[in-house]
């Protein structure tokens, strides 16, 4: 009898020992690529608060590798084209539909967002996910949050309010251009500073189509479906050339071509975003009072839903898991604030009534890169509801003609690729005002029609047209 007990003792021993074994292979790591603003300092600190409950939720520890502003579009592309590995990415309409026909990521069906996903099923408009098709079928998370796009003017109100100016009328360039020479005038600095990027959001009332070529798309609310370039547009003409006047007037500044990085602070800037944005987010980060006026109109496209998308490479071993992640992440508000607010207790604490009050502002992951905003809580220093006015503008947005319209770019793939890298070359100069556009659009434009634009265009229009047809 105590030999059978030994024995039973002993295989009861076994067996806890087995289960403690497999719960802990049931814990994976998967890697998330993002871009921000470099590793946090407190990294490890943060990872040993999230990864131990992920771990007891879903089984899964995270690793994230979180690439800096300037080095993000060299990296990103070198990881997707040597096939580096990772499990999700961070990505957007610039790069999806390219990397989806490269075959970079693994397909989401209905089935696995059923079972593995049903927070995000329900947290998501299904247009969204239609925004996000590619040939039918679906590649990345959309990021629920400001996924229509509005563009604002942002001031620094201590500086207007000093001078005796209100650009509360300020709408568009021509409005706010006595403002802008006003304050050069009195302060002799650059009022209206840009960076090598330029003003590629006077382009957001063309739907681009997600080709990552800003020179090319349609109207959004043109009727009659028209190609066209961009660049060659009476309106965006007329823009580019007050921008070349503000730049040899001195109210852009002088490096805007060369310069990587955007500045900290600027004295007036465009953001996209939400109205209250300048209390919360832009102004704190420009270390001062800001004020925010609409310029242009809300507008919703695959491309302005695709401006946040997390996808699961097509090498991750463990698919179903990075798709609970992101389900996790959009649904559990704790696990989203860790992520958006950093390390509890270093980068901020709850409140007795269950708000955020944050202890600093150091925190390095980007907000939006990660999931919805709509779970994230409120920070003490706020009566209000900010995303209330995100909902809003969703809601109230003017839809694309082209929404939910895949381009397949594959018959023009080397047309594409070569005018890309003709219009990488010339926008620092276009779009910061460096160049007469008078002289430098026409001369990208002769490049890149040798390059194959014509036959990018014609592509573009049939598909277009068909897409029209099955309407």
């Amino acid at each position: 009898m105590k030999k059978l007990l030994a024995m039973l003792l002993a295989l009861t021993m076994l067996l806890g020992m087995t289960g403690t074994f497999a719960s802990a292979e049931e814990v994976v790591t998967l890697k998330w690529v993002t871009v921000g603003s470099g590793m946090p300092t407190n990294y490890d600190a943060w990872l040993a608060q999230i990864n131990p409950y992920l771990a007891e939720k879903i089984g899964v520890n995270v690793d994230v590798e979180v690439i800096g502003w300037g080095d993000w579009d060299n990296r990103r592309n070198m990881i997707i084209s040597t096939n580096e590995p990772y499990d999700i990415i961070f990505g957007n309409s610039g790069t999806y539909n390219n990397d989806v026909q490269m075959g970079a990521y693994y397909e989401i069906t209905e089935e696995m967002l059923a079972e593995y996903a049903p927070g995000l099923m329900e947290l998501i408009p299904s247009a969204y996910w239609d925004a996000c098709r590619v040939d039918g079928l679906i590649y990345a998370v959309p990021t629920y949050k400001d996924s229509s796009m509005t563009n604002y003017f942002v001031w620094d109100k201590e500086l207007l309010d000093a001078n005796g100016l209100d650009a509360s009328e300020g709408h568009t360039l021509e409005a706010i251009e006595p403002i802008l020479y006003e304050l050069k005038d009195k302060t002799s600095n650059t009022v209206y500073p840009l960076n090598s990027n330029g003003a590629t959001y006077l382009l957001s009332v063309y739907d681009q189509m997600s080709t990552g070529l800003p020179a090319i798309g349609v109207r959004i609310d043109d009727t009659e479906y028209k190609v066209v370039a961009t660049l060659e547009q009476e309106d965006i003409m007329t823009s580019l050339s007050l921008l070349h006047k503000w730049y040899n007037d001195g109210i852009i500044n002088a490096d805007a071509a060369t310069h990587a990085e955007s500045n900290k602070y600027n004295v007036c800037s465009v953001a996209q975003g939400w109205p209250s944005a300048a209390i919360t987010t832009w102004g704190p980060n420009m270390g001062v009072e800001a004020v925010a006026y609409q310029f242009g109109q809300t507008i919703a496209s695959n491309e302005t839903v695709q401006g946040s998308l997390n996808s699961i490479s097509i090498n991750c071993p463990y698919p179903e898991k990075a798709l609970q992640l992101l389900d996790i992440i959009n649904t559990d508000t704790y696990v989203r604030d860790l992520f958006y607010y950093g390390v509890e207790g270093e980068n901020w604490e709850y409140t007795e009534d269950g708000r955020v009050h944050k202890i600093n502002a150091e925190w390095t992951m980007a907000g939006y890169t990660q999931a919805t905003f709509f779970n994230v809580s409120l920070t003490d220093d706020m009566d209000f509801n900010q995303w209330d006015e995100v909902r809003e503008l969703n809601d109230n947005a003017t839809a694309s003609v082209l929404l939910g319209f895949f381009f397949d770019t594959t018959p023009i793939q080397d047309q594409l690729a070569s005018c890309i890298e003709i219009f990488n070359r010339y926008k620092g100069e276009v779009l910061t005002g460096t160049t007469d556009p008078a002289v430098s659009v026409p001369q990208m434009m002769e490049e890149m029609r040798a390059a194959g634009f014509d036959d990018i265009v014609a592509e573009a229009q049939a598909q277009v047209d068909a897409f029209v047809a099955a309407k």
